[in-house]
């Protein structure tokens, strides 16, 4: 195992978050709140662990999938240490575990949340809050590859270990380009809501905050109503955004560079506008005598279906009160997600397309036993190692989500909350129904339950595997190994 490489990127990782947390300390100065201090603490100590751990830099560059995944996997866990300590130390949020959960919350965009008053927190822990949404969306370490680009050409295995879909791409031959470009496209898109929220009338602060929150699909608001309060055409604006952000990113690139035909040919993007436009008629239908009126039933269902399939949680109205069909099709879309390549969370709408197909797939064969039939996503056929993989990453999605359902089962709540709590952290959403519902939290879990939930979370966000193989004892036999040598000698 390449070790140093390991150690580099985490030291990297570390002082980028530094910088990261100067931002809250200019918006404590901003409203005059002392909290900053804590913030600016935080930097420093992070900056120094930073700047030890990069300072020698690894004679070798190269690294496989192993080191990338494993990279990954402590990344996004010291980043959580990190960024959660400013809250626990300035007593915003008293307990460790409340704190750690509501930042691993926050960088892996899910949104679910242990504040019961989210309006008591200063501004600068809600700037914060909300800004590890737009930090975790698109990711740390592509992030990282776009202002630091390692060489060595291993790259591509940081991007397969932290990029959500089955499978990552080259949008340009150089793997640093592909990183600018996404972030180009996704700091564009994020400024471009915020001037539509400034245009609407949002506080500045809020459009802020929400349209970090919306670029990262978290969905952590700065009201206790979420975005219930805020007038039509903003909560229309945000569920444009969030839709937007659930497509491929290639897309834009593809639109960018004028090659629309290779854009409106992605056949996960048209299935994807076809489940929203399915989900809003059905809950549309079924909402319409509970509204004062159409467009008031119009926009509900829109913001809601564009909230929860896009794994961004906001919402407008507590659709724990709604039909149970309406709850059941929240629930089926919270499954699927969004497409791959983008910001949000969930199975992802090219897996599920591809699942169906194979099951297409093989009942043709069990008719016509001698026919070669392949499986074919933008009219290519589908290599067999990616169906593979999809396949296992469906059984291994289904066992740890069992599993969770049955631990978290001991804190003794309703078989609705424990399903939604453990379906809503494992696919990065935010709410679910009943007690973890709009209106409620995940406060009244036990420690243990929510320790299992920000694995749930983090798992989710890095596909599950990167984070299984820090269990696996094999990924740290090279390491172990040549320690004990080093002992000898």
């Amino acid at each position: 195992m390449n070790s140093s490489i390991i150690r580099y990127i985490l030291g990297n990782v570390m002082r980028m978050e530094a910088c990261f947390l100067l931002l809250p300390c200019i918006v404590s100065l901003v409203y005059g709140e002392g909290v900053g201090l804590y913030y600016l603490g935080t930097a420093i100590v992070c900056l120094a662990f930073g700047m030890v751990m990069a300072w020698k830099k690894p004679k070798n560059y190269v690294f496989y999938l192993k080191e990338g995944c494993i990279a990954t996997s402590l990344s996004w866990i010291v980043m959580s240490l990190v960024g959660c300590m400013p809250f626990w130390i300035s007593g915003e949020i008293p307990s460790f575990t409340d704190a750690m959960f509501e930042t691993v919350s926050g960088f892996t965009t899910t949104g679910a949340s242990i504040l019961t008053n989210v309006e008591a927190l200063s501004h600068t822990a809600l700037f914060w809050r909300s800004f590890t949404h737009w930090i975790g969306g698109m990711g740390v370490l592509v992030f990282l590859l776009a202002i630091i680009p390692l060489s060595g050409g291993s790259n591509i295995n940081l991007m397969r270990a932290e990029s959500p879909g089955p499978s990552v791409g080259k949008l340009v031959p150089k793997m640093k380009y592909t990183a600018r470009i996404l972030y180009i496209i996704y700091f564009g898109m994020t400024i471009l809501e915020f001037i539509f929220l400034i245009i609407g009338k949002m506080p500045v602060f809020d459009s802020i905050c929400t349209a970090v929150g919306t670029a990262g699909t978290g969905g952590f608001g700065v009201k206790n109503d979420s975005l219930g309060s805020y007038s039509p055409y903003l909560q229309w604006v945000v569920a444009i955004f969030m839709i937007l952000f659930g497509v491929n990113f290639n897309a834009y690139y593809y639109i960018i560079y004028r090659h629309l035909k290779k854009a409106f040919k992605m056949e996960e993007v048209r299935c994807y506008f076809a489940i929203i436009l399915i989900a809003t008629a059905i809950i549309f239908a079924n909402i319409l005598d509970r509204c004062v009126s159409i467009f008031d039933a119009l926009t509900k269902s829109v913001f809601q279906v564009a909230s929860l399939i896009t794994s961004t949680g906001f919402s407008s109205t507590d659709f724990n009160l709604w039909p149970q069909i309406c709850r059941t099709v929240l629930v089926l879309i919270m499954f699927i997600g969004a497409c791959a390549g983008s910001t949000g969370g969930g199975i992802k709408v090219s897996r599920v397309i591809v699942l169906f197909k194979t099951m297409i797939k093989e009942l043709h064969s069990y008719i016509h036993p001698k026919s070669i039939r392949k499986v074919n996503l933008d009219g290519k056929p589908v290599e067999h190692e990616i169906v593979r993989s999809i396949n296992v990453y469906i059984v291994t999605f289904v066992i740890i989500f069992a599993s969770s359902v049955f631990m978290v089962a001991f804190d003794g709540k309703d078989l609705v909350t424990n399903f939604t709590a453990v379906l809503t952290t494992i696919n990065n959403m935010g709410p679910g129904l009943a007690e973890v519902g709009p209106a409620g939290n995940f406060s009244s879990f036990s420690v243990f339950s929510k320790f299992v939930f920000m694995f749930d979370m983090l798992a989710g966000r890095l596909e599950l595997f990167p984070l299984l193989i820090l269990f696996h004892p094999s990924a740290w036999k090279d390491l172990i190994s040549k320690r004990a040598e080093a002992r000898k000698f």
